[in-house]
């Protein structure tokens, strides 16, 4: 570092280095500089500015409106005084980063402040301003974290004859739990760590962190591949107990994983429902996500890299790659994948730069889904029927996902006149999880990304309406005219969708239509399976019995997950091929189904471990 940018201290913050400097210009003005340091040391470099060169914050704001063109739309500009970041939201990012990223730099060295740019989205999200202020308001704690976490990932290595053993913890010959220990002989990371929403027994709701290898103080990282709550919703368990470790996932999953489990948390307590861990723990463990983009490698433990890629599954849905030691092994957790294009995503990664294990996926082992096209077109022709008839219908749907994806179809079904233009009622963190979708566009589809560059809301008609009171409910089920409700949960394990179920069941005109998969144990598996009559507790606490007359209907080829056949395209597309292939995240008879096939097919060694199983990859 030339001594004329005046360096000041060097930190480690989590997998990066920052260099505090009281003269960037000498260092932004020969970019170079700081890619041949981080070549070399084969680490990330962050330039931060001293505190004492950082302008009054009044003065910075000036500083960045006069620089900035007012066509960027800026909303609000956010200062964190420990990181010294000057967060700034503005419409069109691209006209404050400037081209070459040189307007950026200049504000850098004018204002003293590092910038950081974030796209103000066409739907606001009431959502994500709360994650920023909070950040932004335990800066100083997530500081201390983040040095923590840098000191404990570039530790020496102690132990150089290594080893690489993964252990099954839940979502192993299931759909549920997903979380998966990977040790050697120096790190510990978890991957993933959900609940089983259709679980009748503790034992069987959260992963087995009862294990002697399992050991809360000894885990370098946890890896989250998405927000589904089945792969998330144990998280802040492990805040309680004692983790102050580091949560690597990309920023939407972080924004969805908050969202859905502070939901999850208000779903419970209103049904009397006692959760292991509280609010506070949802709070604690925002400070210590460290967000990832796709394809940007990361070093989480002193050996172990971690790189995610595109899943097609969800928002901010992504693969995981371990890279362990100096090329001792090499892992990829498919997690939850799409492997095909949807209205919503682009489909998942097939190429990575090494893979001796591949841990996949089994939901659908044995089924080969209908063609998009024709379950849409199945779709719009059972609520054109309902509707011709004065019947009502339910959508169950997951908040993130699936409601965007019918949404989007039953929208361009009645602006292309296919369907009439009916009332649709969405309700249970729909359109707080919309919101945060068109904050990140460039994970959307092609097509949805280009249509909100343009300032197009995809999400949004006059005939689409926001029920923001569940007192509201028997009204619009009591409305006379045909309409369509969203609402969660995807699976009937509670949530609005429970409601309107009981008020609409009993008429035959109505319809209930599933959109995704229905995990065994179930309310929606139940009712899919054949179960016409539901009973619950009333408020005055006496058994009500609920005959279902609706017609009930299951259209299966919205699902986020591959089938069958997607999975088996993705084995023989994948680059380069694994060595051996572990199936997880599928009921029994589908994991054998599919290990069976990959067998005949790949001639490749096929894994099919339960719940507590080790297997030792090298």
């Amino acid at each position: 570092m030339p001594p004329e940018a005046t360096v000041v201290r060097v930190e480690f913050e989590g997998p990066e280095i920052s260099i505090y400097v009281r003269n960037p210009a000498v260092v932004l003005e020969k970019p170079e500089i700081v890619k041949r340091i981080a070549k070399t040391i084969k680490k990330r470099i962050v330039i931060r500015t001293d505190p004492s060169i950082r302008k009054d914050k009044e003065r910075a704001k000036k500083i960045v409106t006069e620089m900035v063109p007012p066509e960027a739309g800026i909303k609000e500009i956010i200062f964190d005084d420990a990181l010294g970041e000057m967060i700034i939201k503005a419409k069109k990012p691209g006209l404050v980063i400037g081209k070459g990223g040189t307007l950026l730099r200049t504000l850098l060295i004018k204002t003293g402040w590092r910038p950081v740019v974030e796209r103000a989205p066409p739907i606001e999200s009431k959502f994500i301003p709360q994650i920023l202020h909070h950040l932004v308001e335990e800066s100083p704690y997530r500081v201390r974290v983040l040095r923590d976490i840098g000191q404990r990932i570039h530790r020496p290595v102690i132990f150089k004859s290594n080893y690489v053993r993964i252990t099954a913890l839940g979502g192993f010959m299931e759909v549920g739990r997903s979380a998966i220990l990977v040790e050697t002989a120096e790190s510990k990371v978890l991957l993933d760590l959900g609940i089983n929403a259709g679980a009748t027994s503790p034992i069987n709701a959260y992963p087995r962190l009862d294990i002697p290898e399992f050991v809360i103080e000894e885990l370098d990282a946890v890896v989250i591949t998405h927000a589904h709550l089945d792969h998330c919703g144990f998280l802040p368990y492990l805040f309680k107990y004692g983790y102050n470790g580091p949560v690597y996932t990309t920023k939407a999953t972080r924004d969805l994983m908050i969202l859905l489990q502070l939901d999850f948390l208000e779903i419970s307590r209103r049904e009397g429902k006692v959760l292991p861990y509280t609010q506070k723990e949802v709070k604690k463990l925002i400070s210590h996500v460290i967000p990832l983009d796709y394809e940007e490698v990361t070093d989480i433990a002193p050996d172990i890299r971690l790189t995610l890629y595109n899943a097609g599954h969800i928002l901010g849905s992504a693969m995981a790659h371990l890279h362990i030691g100096e090329g001792l092994h090499n892992i990829i957790y498919t997690s939850d994948f799409k492997y095909e294009n949807t209205r919503l995503l682009e489909k998942a990664n097939d190429r990575f730069p090494r893979v001796e294990t591949l841990i996949m996926e089994s939901t659908y082992g044995d089924e080969e889904l209908p063609p998009r096209e024709e379950a849409e077109r199945q779709l719009i022709s059972l609520v054109k029927r309902t509707a011709e008839r004065g019947g009502k219908v339910l959508i169950p749907v997951f908040a993130v996902g699936r409601g965007q994806e019918i949404l989007l179809v039953l929208i361009d079904a009645m602006e292309s006149g296919k369907l009439p233009k009916i009332p649709i009622y969405i309700e249970g963190m729909i359109d707080e999880a919309t919101a945060i979708h068109t904050t990140y566009p460039e994970l959307l589809s092609d097509k949805l990304r280009e249509r909100i560059y343009r300032d197009e809301n995809p999400f949004t008609a006059d005939y689409v309406y926001i029920v923001e009171s569940r007192e509201t409910r028997t009204d619009i089920v009591e409305y006379d005219e045909p309409l369509i409700i969203m609402a969660t949960s995807g699976m009937l394990t509670g949530g609005p969708a429970v409601d309107y179920l009981r008020l609409l069941a009993p008429d035959p005109k109505n319809t209930l239509i599933f959109v995704s998969y229905q995990v065994e144990g179930t309310l929606g598996r139940k009712i899919k399976d054949g179960a016409r009559e539901i009973s619950y507790i009333d408020k005055d606490g006496r058994l009500e019995v609920i005959k279902i007359n609706m017609e009930v209907h299951s259209v299966e080829g919205f699902s986020g997950h591959s089938d069958r056949r997607q999975l088996l395209r993705f084995l023989q597309r994948m680059t380069p091929k694994p060595q051996r292939i572990i199936l997880n995240h599928g009921e029994r008879s589908k994991i054998l189904a599919l290990a069976n096939a990959i067998r005949r097919r790949f001639a490749i060694e096929v894994y099919t471990p339960h719940i507590l199983d080790s297997i030792r990859l090298a």
